[in-house]
């Protein structure tokens, strides 16, 4: 991860271009108060401002131990940012001085204010944690290195919208240390993040000390190897593991505590179970053996619910856990929970028979065995004071009295979960996968599980949809983001994916939505990377680099074009795919394309200080930028920016069909008319899908192009029926071109047939998603 470093302090010191020139520094920095996440009310005044020096106290209500320690956090802060570390006191006079205090009164816990005047900054909260929320955004307003800082009169009034912000860790896959999951603490604690969900226990590692069951840490905690890329069936050799003790739990929990931030524990059941299962497998429904899982995936083997000592175990582990943490809300997973085993299992269809579970609307009795796990155990933890947090899966079949709901496979869960009058929390993978890519050029990435969720993605999110009335809105407590680590082995690289994400999750969770603007946030981010600078995080540059917008334009036939960059840098551009230099073309404004081109595009900063180089190979052919209707409706979560992206001369360089570059169909025949505008002849038609198959999508199965003169009535012109022959999973970009005698027609109709998964596959009998990223007709 050694370049993302270099990058990160490289992009720190483009930051600080941005508002200052390096070679002649200002001796006076004035308080940005424009900060991340935006405070809800600013309101600026005349007068002198309040000057920040070493004689500065910070005040803080006596014998108040929190306060006390926040006024701790702002000295360490202020040093950290200026160099100047005020004394902390609860006696000095109310002069040149910080005050903090409590006793705002307000309906939200979390609100504060903060007022400047030349002699003092006052920091008033409804609560000690919103006193420290106030410190975090005085903390970001200065940020730039200065010999004297100061403060312009202000008055800020500032609340989060929801209660519930949240990020999750996922140790289970790839270990982290005590050390860094504090500094990973830091991270949240930056972004006013009230709530550390930890992922301790999966199939790839148990990660939390349980007296009463010692082997799953001695056992379970440790793996032999680790599968390399993508379960490509070849492993690293390297046994990996470790734990936490529960004394080191404590003390994290206690360092989160600190910080206002509540840590929850997730320990995933039924499912994802093999390292407990390994570590005592009569728990299991075959008995085993069993063995920490080295790749990655959804394993079949998962606790035995026919079994009591199951239970025992169950709750025998929670004990300890609740002993541990004292969050209201224990995480209990529930997701990706296969019912193979128990189909197969005397035990389990004992207990669907004692219980006279049945197959009903649309689930089979294993769903309700199910749904009876989770009552069960919630019911347990109820009875100790605590409420469940599961996966949406726990939906399927009946969902438990209490339940808050987790929404990861988009909002779908979330929504009819707040329907049926139950709270919800937010985090689909759409938006809130922080394991996916951040860009489309994924080839100088490190590698990832796939996906992309850029920036503004996540920035865009809103997380209580129209579709809900006022009263189901006010079950969604709020929103997360996720951080799972098949692939993210080391520190630098969880905060690399993390970074510089984190900032616009904090915006969506604490900002109301009239308020978020993201061309005002990216102003607004340079200040807070030049932070990250400063505490050594190791955040990604992307959002330095060019950005792009291509779009067809059917009324002049061409690509529209637009750079720009976060600080409105110099861009440079070719068209031939040379690299550009400050001897090529500056862009100065929208410019159009009709033909085979390769863009590549540069900024080029003060000082020589360059960005990555945007590439973009343009395929034209004759159907490009010619107006299309397409019959058939794309999956709403893959429509991208409608239809004239499969004419817009653009190809999906890779198999992540998420990138936006693909656009994506349900099981439908794909039906597209592209207008020529006038007779034209053609004698090749081509399509590319993106096949997938590990997830339900394959190739077309045919491949039909029709002609007309009216758009009325239409002739065959050519088919192709396809076979896919694959008997195991493949991924991979399959081109299809018809060829024939050239045809001279004005319409062209295009029908591409999705293909019926095959006995093998696990959607056997039903019909797969088809990708496309281009229609092109020559």
């Amino acid at each position: 991860m050694k370049k993302f470093k270099i990058l990160s302090v490289l992009i720190a010191v483009i930051a600080l271009l941005s508002s200052c020139s390096l070679k002649e520094r200002k001796s006076t920095e004035s308080a940005n108060y424009q900060v991340i996440p935006l405070p809800s009310e600013i309101v600026t005044s005349e007068g002198n401002p309040f000057v920040l020096s070493s004689s500065v106290k910070i005040l803080f209500p006596e014998g108040n131990e929190k306060m006390h320690r926040n006024a701790e956090f702002l000295a360490e802060f202020l040093d950290i940012s200026t160099g100047i570390k005020p004394d902390i006191t609860s006696a000095a006079p109310e002069k040149n001085a910080i005050i903090l205090g409590i006793g705002l009164q307000h309906s939200n816990k979390e609100a504060y204010e903060i007022v400047v005047d030349e002699n003092s900054i006052t920091i008033t909260g409804a609560s000690e944690a919103a006193v420290f929320y106030g410190i975090q955004t005085l903390r970001k307003s200065v940020s730039a290195d200065a010999k004297r800082i100061v403060f312009q009169p202000v008055k800020i009034k500032d609340e989060p919208r929801f209660a519930y912000r949240g990020m999750m860790l996922d140790v289970a896959r790839h270990f982290q240390s005590a050390d860094f999951v504090k500094r990973y603490i830091d991270i949240l604690a930056l972004h006013n993040i009230n709530r550390f969900h930890w992922h301790l226990t999966d199939d790839q590692g148990w990660r939390i000390e349980i007296k009463a069951y010692p082997k799953l840490t001695v056992i379970g905690s440790q793996r032999e190897q680790t599968v390399v890329g993508r379960n490509t069936g070849e492993y690293d050799g390297k046994p990996h593991g470790g734990f936490y003790t529960q004394e080191e739990i404590k003390d994290i929990v206690k360092y989160a505590q600190d910080r206002y931030i509540t840590v929850i524990p997730e320990i995933d059941l039924p499912g994802h179970m093999l390292a407990a299962l390994a570590a005592y497998p009569e728990l299991g429904c075959t008995g085993g053996p069993y063995e920490v899982a080295g790749s990655w995936g959804v394993f079949d083997d998962v606790l035995c619910p026919g079994k009591e000592e199951t239970f025992t175990f169950l709750e025998s582990v929670l004990s300890e856990v609740i002993e541990l943490f004292p969050s209201e809300y224990i995480h209990i997973g529930g997701d990706e929970c296969p019912k193979v085993r128990w189909e197969e299992c005397s035990d389990c269809q004992a207990r669907i028979k004692e219980l006279k579970l049945k197959d009903k609307e649309g689930h089979k009795a294993e769903h309700y065995l199910q749904s009876y796990v989770t009552a069960r155990i919630e019911k347990f933890l109820n009875n100790k004071g605590k409420s469940i947090i599961g996966w949406d899966e726990i939906l399927e079949g009946e969902l438990a009295p209490n339940a808050t709901v987790m929404s990861w496979r988009g909002m779908e869960g979330g929504i009819q979960a707040a329907q049926m009058g139950h709270d919800v929390i937010m985090t689909p993978t759409a938006y809130c996968y922080f394991d996916y890519y951040q860009t489309q050029n994924t080839d100088e990435e490190p590698l990832a599980i796939g996906g992309y969720v850029p920036i503004e993605k996540v920035y865009s999110f809103e997380p209580a949809p129209e579709i809900l009335t006022d009263k189901q809105k006010a079950h969604i407590l709020g929103l997360q983001a996720n951080l799972w680590t098949e692939y993210i082995e080391t520190p630098d690289y969880v905060e690399y994916m993390v970074m510089p994400r984190i900032a616009a999750l904090s915006e969506a969770q604490w900002v109301k939505p009239e308020k978020k603007n993201y061309e005002a946030f990216l102003t607004r981010l340079p200040g807070l990377l030049n932070l990250y600078g400063k505490l050594g995080y190791n955040y990604a540059t992307h959002v330095f680099d060019v950005q792009a917008k291509m779009i067809p334009n059917f009324e002049t036939n061409s690509l529209d074009v637009e750079l720009s960059t976060i600080d409105n840098a110099p861009v440079y551009y070719t068209l031939d795919g040379t690299v550009p230099a400050v001897s090529s073309t500056k862009y100065d404004g929208k410019f159009s394309i009709r033909e085979n081109t390769e863009i590549k595009a540069m900024a080029i900063r003060e000082g020589g200080n360059t960005s990555k180089v945007l590439s973009e190979k343009i395929n034209a052919s004759k159907a490009s930028y010619k107006p299309i209707t397409l019959l058939t409706t794309p999956d709403p979560n893959y429509r991208y920016t409608g239809e004239g992206m499969l004419v817009d001369g653009l190809f999906g360089n890779s198999t992540n069909y998420k990138t936006g570059k693909w656009m994506g169909f349900k099981g439908e025949n794909i039906v597209a008319i592209i207008d020529m505008l006038e007779p034209t002849e053609i004698s090749t038609a081509q399509i590319r899908n993106c096949v997938v198959t590990g997830d339900w999508i394959f190739d077309a199965s045919e491949i039909i192009l029709e002609s007309s003169d009216n758009n009325s009535v239409f002739t065959i012109v050519n088919s192709q029926k396809l076979l896919d022959a694959n008997t195991t999973h493949w991924s991979d970009i399959a081109v299809h071109t018809l060829s024939f005698d050239p045809v001279t027609a004005r319409y062209f109709r295009l029908t591409v047939k999705p293909t019926v998964m095959p006995a093998w596959h696990p959607g056997k009998g039903s019909k797969g998603y088809v990708f496309i990223d281009e229609i092109s007709l020559n």
